[in-house]
């Protein structure tokens, strides 16, 4: 295992093509913020603008990627599986701001959706604005044995059937659907 830096808060908004510069900006402020705290902030912002206090890169190749998320004691991240999973996997409740097709940032609203089912069976911290952002990343910091989650070993059935259950009940939940007999 990778030894975390104790003051990494690491921060992606993925690959897509939609800017996210809400979560850009909610970072930024919150690394402005925490100057002098001892505390590095890295934020991988895509298509958005970059920071303007935090460390700020575009893109990262797989591999610098994975280690900053194998070094973060915090990471923050939009609504995707992929990143979630892979927060998870190294032991770390992901804070997650989804994106919202409402501010352009997506072409629909599946993220939302998916991190509030996500949050309500305590998987993510879910963070819906800019004060809940800051509280969790704090909280995070001041209180790390509450954001660890539980490293998969030996889950893939128990993911992908948790996963199949979770896109059945989307399904079902949308208008003029019912649910997929087993």
């Amino acid at each position: 295992m990778t030894d975390r830096e104790s003051r990494l808060v690491f921060v992606s908004v993925g690959t897509d093509h939609h800017p996210f510069a809400r979560l850009v900006e909610w970072a930024d402020a919150w690394a402005a913020d925490a100057r002098g705290r001892d505390v590095r902030c890295v934020v991988q912002y895509g298509r958005s603008p970059a920071p303007r206090v935090a460390e700020g890169h575009a893109y990262l190749g797989h591999d610098e990627l994975t280690s900053l998320m194998a070094r973060a004691s915090v990471i923050v991240c939009h609504g995707g599986p992929t990143t979630i999973a892979e927060s998870r996997r190294r032991g770390l409740l992901p804070v997650v701001v989804p994106r919202s097709p409402g501010l352009g940032e997506h072409v629909d609203d599946h993220q939302e959706r998916f991190c509030a089912r996500l949050s309500a069976s305590g998987l993510i911290a879910l963070a819906r604005d800019e004060a809940g952002l800051r509280d969790r990343i704090d909280r995070a910091l001041d209180d790390p044995g509450a954001f660890r989650a539980e490293a998969a070993t030996d889950s893939i059935a128990a993911t992908v059937r948790r996963f199949g259950t979770l896109v059945d009940e989307l399904l079902a939940a949308r208008p003029g659907r019912t649910r997929p007999s087993s």
